[in-house]
């Protein structure tokens, strides 16, 4: 006859035994008052053999608690500290290790890092990164995908904003289905209606035909509508349309069409500003931005740069390595194409270099143009005050430049100071307008 095994929680023993403990404190003070009422007094040695008694069973059934349920967790730490993931994590952790419960949440923490990138890997292998942002991310893919609600992408030109979008469609029900990728800026505005909802024939000039419409052939799937912000308002209307009725006419029809799409939108531009230029709907951007996601520029998510251009040289065939002096160049480096420059400066510099190792010589112009002042960031806080001051004052000289061409007395102008005193900063941090002036 097969055992039967009975699960009990945790949290529902050691409650229990705690309790017991107490009756059993209970019932020896209830049987000595009952023995002091025959003796007429309490005697002293009395009341000591009942706190031993009392002091010997808790400590014994504490050392029973560590070592039936606490066991198991002390090996899991044992073994887990030899392993090389988590030992060369703790031996740069060790010093904040103050008790053996924070050496345990130091090791569960890095525990959970490991295994939430692994299932990043495992559910996400066609996006690199490990950063917060982008777990965060992976973690709003997971929740939308299993719903049909529209979601809004927002983020800077180059951030992945496509990759994101597709991964929805591949975690999601409709997944299999149809999934139409339109990018409103790339198609003409006179034959952007009839991409998305076709066209009867004789329409217009040169419809020797009917034909069907984006929005026709992805019915069931999902249609992927890459730079909304560039869509004309006429057709902004009619996509409201389509968003609250799921209906729509073909150009030069007036026979209604049913369909069942799963809208995802992306921009990079600032949707509400445009609303108060008048350059977008407002009623579409609020159909649209059921759930945003909010794509970070790379410059916030440094944490996956490197890990990013060892993947793009492993995926271009190189085997070579980045230098320390070129790291620094890298994480320096503001990169306003985001992920799509730092996968083409990759390539140049892997074309360029020698003995396989990419030195700063092998970056583009523009990277070595601009010195670094410092090899840290502004965001760190293990720097000089003066240093990070100094650092801060060169990116925002850099940015106003780019934004004027180099040209130095709108610059000026931009940052209210005068000429001379824009040069002799200039001058200090190092900064090569020449070739600012040649990136436009």
């Amino acid at each position: 006859m097969q055992k039967k095994n009975t699960y009990i929680s945790l949290y529902v023993l050691i409650p229990l035994i705690y309790t017991g403990i107490s009756m059993i404190g209970l019932i020896m003070a209830y049987e000595l008052f009952k023995h002091q009422e025959k003796a007429g007094e309490l005697q002293s040695i009395y009341l000591f053999y009942l706190m031993a008694a009392i002091a010997f069973i808790t400590v014994m059934i504490s050392l029973i608690i560590v070592r039936f349920f606490l066991q198991p967790f002390i090996k899991f730490i044992s073994k887990t500290e030899k392993m090389p993931v988590i030992s060369q994590t703790q031996l740069k952790k060790q010093k904040n290790v103050t008790s053996d419960l924070s050496q345990m949440d130091e090791i569960f923490n890095n525990v959970t890092n490991i295994l939430s990138n692994i299932e990043a890997k495992e559910l996400f292998p066609e996006i690199v990164g490990s950063s917060a942002a982008i777990r965060h991310i992976f973690t709003q893919i997971i929740k939308v995908a299993a719903t049909d609600s529209t979601v809004l992408i927002c983020g800077e030109s180059g951030t992945g904003k496509e990759l994101i979008a597709s991964s929805i469609y591949q975690h999601s029900m409709r997944s299999g289905k149809p999934f139409i990728k339109i990018n409103c800026v790339a198609i003409p505005e006179g034959l952007l209606e009839s991409e998305l909802f076709g066209h009867e024939k004789g329409a217009f000039t040169g419809a020797i035909e009917q034909k069907k419409g984006k929005f026709e052939i992805a019915d069931g799937g999902t249609v992927f509508l890459d730079e909304i912000g560039d869509m004309p308002l006429n057709t902004q209307a009619k996509l409201l349309r389509v968003l609250q009725e799921k209906e729509f006419e073909r150009v030069g029809g007036i026979k209604p069409i049913k369909v069942n799409i799963r809208f995802i939108a992306a921009t990079n531009k600032n949707l509400p500003e445009m609303i108060k230029q008048g350059k977008f709907r407002e009623d579409l951007y609020f159909r649209l931005n059921v759930f945003p996601i909010n794509i970070p520029a790379l410059r916030d998510r440094k944490e996956d740069l490197i890990l990013l251009a060892n993947h793009f040289l492993k995926s271009q065939g190189s085997q070579a390595s980045i230098s320390n002096a070129t790291l620094q160049k890298i994480i320096s480096y503001h990169w306003p194409g985001n992920v799509r420059e730092l996968k083409n400066v990759m390539e140049h510099a892997a074309i360029l270099c020698e003995d396989n190792i990419i030195e700063p010589k092998n970056l583009p112009a523009s990277m070595i143009a601009l010195k670094d002042f410092s090899p840290v960031s502004s965001q760190d806080t293990d720097i000089p005050l003066d240093d990070k001051l100094n650092l801060m004052e060169r990116e925002i000289i850099i940015e106003t430049l780019r934004k004027t061409g180099g040209v130095q007395v709108k610059a000026a102008n931009m940052l209210g100071i005068n000429q001379r005193s824009l040069w002799h900063r200039i001058k200090k941090l190092q900064i090569d307008v020449n070739t600012i002036k040649n990136l436009h």
